[in-house]
């Protein structure tokens, strides 16, 4: 523990000035899921800008990792594996202590907590850094462990992007465009296994449309038919497409009835490849920057194709647009505008793992907006 930690009063972390050249080193942490995590890079570029003097860290889960390394603002980032716990009691806390010891032996000034995970408030009282930011979650313990609240972890009016950080906005920062640009960095190893597997198929930068239709989340999945003949009518119009997914077997299998429903004519006159759980998170975004448009679904590959600046074309069902959409500019959403019950934030409708507002959205919907960023 650093010697001048603070000291705790009635269980309440004491509060003091904040004082951007008292920091050297902070702690930012997200502990969600890969969109979640990559939307929270701004956070640490934002505190690295201000603070130049300060290093900053990261703590994420070890399968979100992708999303932050090659950050140009991290320092260090920590991890936590998910499967700690099926190791079994004795190797998980060897495993959790031995974690613990490297983040105080880091000294933080400031955590940033980014979610309502009970393990931050825990931390902070473990850490004891001089300030501490999370959102407001509920009075007692959680608010105790804090030095500043930020009024939410989401907000279905504002962009997780704005939202995280509020967080800063809670310690007296005020962000500047600049701050808002989400880093991810694919890595010179990923750049160029995708440019190999370009140069097999053919294909050119700014050559091919990236279609990414899945998400573990099948209720976000627009149908495949549906897929298909969108597919069929960018080829129509000279468009190589390029599809992927994630490993998982049933976005494979959407993938796959994708292929069976697509025009073979269509097919031979505008190639598609199929890359569908052969990339892995960095190569996506390799490959996705060097496409001419993105088209997807409520994914962390949208997020990761807004990141890289490619144009978006993102289809939504169930989830907020507002809060979840494609960050930055040049980008476009697509919804259904005779379902007025969503955003409904279901799996589904009466969660039922279908959305209405999915299975009803029509091709000429999609391709309007596809053909209207081609044009730009």
């Amino acid at each position: 523990m650093c010697f001048d930690s603070p000291v705790w009063q009635n269980g309440r972390m004491p509060i003091e000035a904040f004082s951007v050249a008292g920091l050297r080193r902070a702690l930012v942490i997200k502990l969600r899921h890969h969109g979640d995590v990559l939307l929270a890079a701004p956070v640490i570029s934002m505190l690295q800008r201000v603070a130049p003097q300060c290093q900053v860290d990261a703590l994420a889960y070890a399968d979100t990792a992708p999303m932050l390394e090659g950050h140009p603002a991290l320092a260090q980032l920590h991890l936590i594996d998910r499967n700690w716990k099926r190791r079994g009691l004795l190797r998980q806390a060897a495993s959790e202590w031995k974690l613990i010891s490297q983040l105080r032996a880091r000294h933080y000034d400031l955590v940033v907590h980014l979610s309502v995970h009970t393990r931050g408030a825990w931390l902070v009282r473990l850490l004891r850094p001089r300030w501490s930011v999370a959102p407001k979650f509920r009075p007692g313990f959680w608010a105790n462990s804090f030095t500043h609240l930020y009024p939410a972890q989401s907000d279905p009016q504002r962009h997780t992007v704005e939202t995280n950080l509020d967080s800063l906005r809670a310690l007296g920062l005020q962000p500047t465009a600049a701050d808002k640009h989400v880093a991810l960095v694919p890595g010179a190893r990923a750049e160029a296994r995708v440019a190999g597997l370009m140069a097999q198929q053919g294909l050119q930068r700014g050559g091919f449309i990236h279609v990414h239709p899945t998400s573990r989340w099948a209720f976000k999945c627009w149908p495949a038919d549906r897929v298909a003949a969108l597919c069929d009518a960018l080829a129509a119009k000279g468009w190589p497409i390029v599809l992927t997914s994630a490993p998982d077997a049933k976005e494979k299998a959407l993938i796959a009835d994708v292929g069976a429903a697509r025009n073979k004519e269509l097919v031979s006159l505008a190639p598609t490849a199929n890359f569908s759980g052969e990339l892995s998170l960095q190569e996506l975004a390799a490959l996705t920057a060097q496409a001419r448009l993105f088209v997807g679904v409520d994914s962390a590959p949208m997020h990761i194709a807004a990141a890289m600046a490619t144009p978006v074309v993102a289809i939504f069902g169930p989830s907020g647009d507002i809060e979840w959409g494609p960050w930055g500019e040049g980008h476009r959403v697509v919804a259904s505008s005779t379902h007025p019950c969503r955003p409904c934030g279901m799996a589904g409708c009466n969660d039922s793992k279908v959305s209405a507002c999915l299975t009803a959205l029509p091709l000429a919907q999609v391709l309007a907006a596809c053909e209207e960023a081609l044009r730009d």
